[in-house]
């Protein structure tokens, strides 16, 4: 059976779109800029930064998974953005021109870096001088219930631990603190972490959340059998605690790579 990517597209901004707000006025994109965008799944931020944050500019999405990243160029090309690329690859690694953008953006994409260091060391490599870092993280475990749901739900499935903080995957930058250390040893600058905080609308009632999740493609790519009724049984079951509208927190981090913007810059 045929997976449907726009569905899937559509859930990814259920779970992760209440972010975009502060997280684009966090990095500023000025109409000029070049934009990277890591992790960028579906494309969807990278698209947003393309057509409404950056027009004269451009933005170039990577992500380690082909599918949603044909899905995105699809959706480019329908929408008409000329100015998005998307680039299949492995950020910590990936050999991007030295200075080539001016923004480094992620919602929820930089957490699953098996050497973060490096990962954003070979980020901060991709900025200009005076180039700013602007991305979201999943936050304290205690204050974002998904993830446990899923831990519970799932468990022996899923990576282990993922509901606590500092363990590697999802909760792997939940702290401040980590954050720091993470960002100053890859030699970022002026460094700021905010917790933020909402409610995930997944369905009407605990059943209506557990199929989302069960049919989320995040989910489905964990399971030998998404379409087992014990999955979603499961997931009900660990939903009936927190509702279907679990809580979800978010670090917002911002870091500029040292040095200065050379004269008459993209940005603005």
């Amino acid at each position: 059976m045929s997976f449907d990517r726009a569905a899937d597209a559509a859930r990814y901004e259920v779970v992760g779109g209440w972010c975009d707000e502060p997280l684009f006025a966090a990095a500023a994109i000025g109409p000029g800029d070049r934009v990277l965008d890591i992790g960028c799944g579906y494309g969807g931020t990278t698209l947003r930064a393309a057509a409404r944050a950056a027009p004269a500019g451009e933005a170039v999405g990577i992500d380690i998974a082909g599918p949603p990243l044909a899905h995105a160029r699809e959706t480019a090309a329908r929408r008409g953005v000329r100015n998005a690329a998307f680039v299949r690859g492995d950020a910590q690694t990936h050999r991007f021109a030295d200075g080539g953008f001016d923004i480094a953006l992620s919602r929820n994409g930089v957490m699953f870096f098996a050497d973060p260091a490096a990962a954003f060391a070979t980020i901060g490599r991709a900025l200009r001088p005076g180039g700013r870092l602007a991305f979201t993280v999943p936050g304290d475990p205690a204050a974002n219930e998904l993830p446990r749901v899923l831990g519970t739900a799932l468990r022996g499935l899923l990576p282990p631990r993922m509901d606590v903080r500092g363990a590697p995957g999802v909760s792997s930058l939940a702290g401040p603190d980590r954050i720091a250390e993470v960002l100053t040893g890859a030699g970022y600058e002026a460094i700021t972490v905010t917790a933020l905080e909402s409610r995930l609308r997944l369905g009407a009632t605990t059943a209506e959340a557990a199929a989302f999740l069960r049919a989320w493609g995040a989910v489905r790519d964990a399971l030998p059998d998404p379409d087992d009724p014990a999955v979603q049984d499961a997931l009900a079951g660990a939903l009936e605690p927190v509702g279907p509208r679990p809580r979800a927190a978010v670090l917002l981090v911002t870091a500029r790579r040292p040095g200065s913007p050379a004269r008459g810059g993209r940005g603005s």
